[in-house]
């Protein structure tokens, strides 16, 4: 916690506070995964929803597309405190939820789970590889600085330290490339990818997306909480007509400012 401050990107120095007040985060305490679930729903809408092991990768995207959050609950073993190869409850509550509370980071991750949707194996485990290199071991740029805001560096104090020092190769966060990048998973990473801005990154992501091949558009209905197809006239001006009412209100607030 000491090394956020100078090491952790600003969104995640602006929330990690409010998870101490508002869901219990201290020293002493784990917190309930419900009640974090809870806060986390009221930022972003994305929810927790434990398991017990690590998914498949199809399977995990999938959940991230309904800004669903599989979360394991158990914890590390005490022999390495400093690094686990799998995720447990500190690398769920200390290094993925505080950025699932930040509304641009949130649609980062999401838009990752419904590239995914009807995509095929070979561009799901590329898709897999991106959210590696960005949710999981992702670097950015402020303020003329790189920071950390991965949660496996969030969550791993020496990783942490060492993912900023001059050891590991920093390249561009380019998803074509990004995403036939091989890793390894019971070490530091050797090679970090580099992102201007969680912006930046989910437009190059919903760029990317398009390579899939995939027949239909999808969009998320956050109303009914439902992934839709757009494959249609019909569905298309649906859409169109959503899009002009959220356009009004944009139109309006302009005017009013």
């Amino acid at each position: 916690v000491n090394l956020y401050p100078s090491h952790a990107c600003r969104e995640f120095n602006y929330i990690f506070p409010l998870l101490q007040t508002n869901c219990g985060y201290r020293r002493d305490n784990i917190p309930q995964l419900q009640d974090v679930s809870d806060f986390l729903k009221s930022c972003t809408g994305f929810t927790l929803r434990p398991v017990a092991g690590l998914l498949s990768s199809r399977d995990f995207l999938n959940g991230l597309a309904f800004r669903v959050f599989h979360s394991t609950q158990y914890i590390r073993h005490c022999s390495q405190p400093l690094y686990t190869p799998e995720p447990d409850v500190c690398h769920e509550i200390l290094g993925h939820v505080p950025l699932f509370c930040d509304p641009d980071f949130a649609q980062l991750s999401q838009e990752i789970g419904l590239a995914s949707l009807g995509a095929t194996d070979e561009f799901t485990e590329k898709l897999a590889t991106c959210y590696w290199f960005t949710v999981e071991f992702g670097l950015c740029r402020q303020d003329g600085e790189v920071k950390a805001f991965g949660a496996g560096l969030l969550s791993s104090f020496g990783e942490l330290q060492y993912c900023l020092s001059d050891q590991p190769n920093k390249l561009p966060f380019e998803p074509e490339k990004t995403g036939l990048t091989k890793y390894p998973i019971t070490e530091y990473q050797p090679t970090y990818f580099v992102a201007e801005s969680f912006e930046d990154a989910k437009r190059k992501m919903l760029e990317f997306s398009r390579s899939s091949g995939r027949p239909f558009a999808v969009r998320y209905n956050a109303f009914t909480q439902t992934i839709e197809h757009v494959e249609n006239k019909t569905q298309l001006i649906s859409l169109i007509n959503s899009m002009q009412a959220q356009l009004s209100i944009v139109e309006d607030a302009l005017k009013k400012m």
